[in-house]
């Protein structure tokens, strides 16, 4: 509890911090996202000059001077599906929260009701131990992860103020990488492209936009490839075929937070096929 505590009081004092950048962000992505295309224009325009030299010799050599007519659809965003939207993900979070509170304030009590339901002392004993050792792997991965995603999220946050991006803006974007790292594959492909576009908005050079984003891919390698192996091991190593599955079905159910539960859930899963007889090789085949 003291260090659950302490976790909440950190989480809300960095909170206080970002919701000055964070609202300035969402204020000016809009006009920001607008904008970007004529930049990305001005940024590559010598390859696209080159380009259109090569399709204007290779026409020449071909004899064909048609002109083809092409025909661009625009959509514009609609405000009312921003304004639908917003209200869906905050009720999903708060009834995260809401259950999170609930089960531990009555999970006990639940627990012990539902054992008391088994027909023998021996069905009993079995499925507390299958889940003190659920409760005892699952917060042991919970912490494991979280520490490793906040080391994560800090050297991107330190890279991107190294980088010329003032500390309140390095901090919201090292907390976003830390958050998004919870949901393997999805949330790395999610916040590169996000880190493309913050580069592309804020920097005008073209290598320089592209540092965050190569800075972010270094970063997610060694600690995809070589920190989270090593720390959290084979007890905790999962088949990636059936948690790109699992991530899409939780994914689809509950949103974003489903990409987030994906992966304990898979890991409780684990648990129980290995302490029940003859459920072994189930287990197994999830690894």
């Amino acid at each position: 509890m003291l260090l659950l505590g302490t976790g909440l009081v950190l989480a809300v004092l960095l909170g206080r911090q970002l919701v000055a950048p964070a609202a300035e962000w969402m204020q000016q992505l809009p006009s920001e996202l607008q904008l970007l295309t004529p930049k990305l224009q001005q940024m590559t325009g010598p390859m696209q000059q080159a380009s259109e030299a090569a399709a204007s010799v290779a026409r020449a050599a071909d004899g064909d001077q048609a002109r083809q007519l092409e025909v661009v659809a625009v959509r514009e965003s609609d405000p009312w599906e921003r304004l639908v939207a917003t209200p869906k993900m905050v009720m999903s979070i708060l009834a995260v929260v809401l259950l999170t509170f609930f089960f531990m304030v009555y999970g006990e009590r639940l627990q012990r009701h539902a054992i008391s339901l088994l027909p023998n002392r021996y069905q009993q004993r079995v499925t507390v131990e299958i889940m003190q050792s659920i409760e005892q792997e699952v917060s042991r991965y919970v912490l494991t992860i979280t520490l490793i995603n906040a080391v994560l999220g800090a050297a991107v946050a330190l890279a991107l103020h190294l980088l010329g991006l003032s500390l309140p803006n390095a901090l919201l974007w090292g907390t976003l990488v830390a958050l998004l790292n919870y949901a393997p594959y999805v949330g790395a492909f999610i916040a590169a492209t996000a880190l493309l576009l913050m580069g592309l908005i804020v920097w005008d050079e073209l290598g320089r936009a592209l540092l965050p984003l190569g800075v972010y891919l270094v970063l997610q390698t060694l600690e995809g490839q070589l920190f989270t192996p090593v720390v959290v091991g084979h007890r905790m190593a999962l088949s990636p075929l059936l948690l790109v599955l699992a991530l899409m079905l939780f994914g689809f159910l509950w949103g974003f937070l489903g990409l987030l539960l994906a992966v304990p859930l898979l890991v409780c899963v684990k648990k129980v096929l290995s302490r029940i007889d003859g459920m072994e090789p189930w287990a197994r085949l999830l690894e």
